[in-house]
């Protein structure tokens, strides 16, 4: 059994959550349109940027960006009605997104009895650095290398303004 499925199936301590005096991290997010928002407590164990091509398919690029939080708790803060979930046949796959604007939102995954959160669904900054990088042999082929791609603040070519 590789690293990846040995960490996602071990057992968790819940008992954490039963303390009285315990400081539980929490962290905020939502959709693109605003409908949805979302608070996760508890820690995230992992961090890993997916390149298998289900996760190309899923996110439109490269790969995913997804936190693990095997103790982690997950409520709906608002727009619960407008989460709608996917779990594709004969799959770990589970996609949890706001049917209103499409943006990817953290699931439940039963699976593996673990919180799953797409990191640019936060709107709370994290301290986490990717844990790993993991499916590579399925990596798109544009994106092994791009030292050498131009950086940009903006659009180029256009006036840097404030898009939000």
């Amino acid at each position: 059994m590789s690293y990846w499925m040995q960490w996602l199936t071990k057992p968790i301590d819940r008992r954490v959550y039963l303390t009285g005096n315990v400081m539980v991290n929490k962290y905020y997010g939502s959709c693109l349109c605003g409908r949805v928002s979302y608070e996760v407590s508890g820690d995230f164990d992992a961090f890993y940027l997916c390149h298998c091509s289900r996760c190309q398919k899923d996110t439109g690029s490269a790969h995913a960006a997804n936190l693990f939080a095997k103790a982690g708790r997950l409520v709906w803060l608002k727009g619960e009605t407008d989460v709608t979930h996917y779990q594709h046949p004969g799959s770990l796959d589970t996609k949890s997104f706001c049917q209103c604007c499409g943006s990817a939102l953290p699931s439940f995954a039963e699976s593996i009895n673990c919180v799953v959160v797409p990191a640019g669904s936060l709107d709370t900054p994290i301290s986490v650095t990717p844990t790993a990088k993991i499916f590579v042999a399925d990596c798109a082929a544009w994106s092994v290398d791009l030292s050498n791609v131009p950086s940009y603040d903006a659009l180029p070519g256009q006036v840097n303004q404030d898009s939000k």
